[in-house]
């Protein structure tokens, strides 16, 4: 029983943290909006589905990352649908990618590096290909030039502040004992069986 215990408490600490970035992701914008210029290159949202991959896992990033702009775009009308669509593909691959790499990856501080920038990579492809989908749609065109504006030019303060911040927290997250992507979620919830060498018992 000892071992379900854990797994339920992970499962219900996973779904509390989750519950708190995706909180995150609604408020933010608010916050850096006060910023002239570029509170919304910033990419607020970004954040906390980023973080939630890395301290609560890859289905739990994926699942916040594709519900936040969706739902804050129904509670608050921001960002228009479109946009909000275009995100919630990008912010769940975000979350994902971010959860998987680090779980695949030695957990070393370089490799949080290196699983944020192939995180932000991906999901800035994941975005282009959603929205060249959404243009044809629309009969209209989106050229690379587009893509490269979206996803980069226009995106640096966010790609600076993303890189800066996120593994300083994720590192302080790991210290203070928060991730729990790769802890077992999947032990038993009963009691285990005694084995010896000639088979259970």
């Amino acid at each position: 029983m000892k071992t379900g215990s854990r797994a339920y408490a992970n499962r219900l600490r996973r779904l509390v943290y989750s519950a708190l970035f995706l909180a995150l992701a609604l408020l933010l914008p608010f916050l850096t909006g006060q910023i002239p210029q570029i509170g919304s290159a910033l990419s607020p949202m970004h954040i906390p589905v980023l973080l939630c991959g890395f301290v609560c896992g890859w289905p739990w990033g994926l699942a916040v990352g594709f519900i936040a702009p969706l739902l804050r775009h129904l509670l608050f009308g921001m960002p228009p649908i479109l946009t909000a669509i275009a995100m919630a593909f990008e912010l769940a691959a975000y979350g994902a990618f971010s959860g998987l790499l680090y779980r695949l990856l030695p957990k070393r501080p370089a490799y949080i590096y290196v699983s944020l920038i192939g995180a932000m990579v991906l999901g800035r492809v994941v975005w282009g290909c959603v929205q060249f989908v959404l243009a044809g749609l629309q009969s209209t065109t989106f050229p690379l030039s587009a893509f490269w504006a979206g996803a980069v030019t226009s995106a640096i303060p966010g790609i600076i502040c993303h890189i800066v911040l996120i593994p300083i927290l994720v590192m302080a997250l790991q210290r203070g004992g928060v991730v729990l992507n790769g802890a077992a979620v999947d032990a038993p919830v009963g009691p285990r069986r005694a084995v010896s060498p000639h088979g259970a018992v």
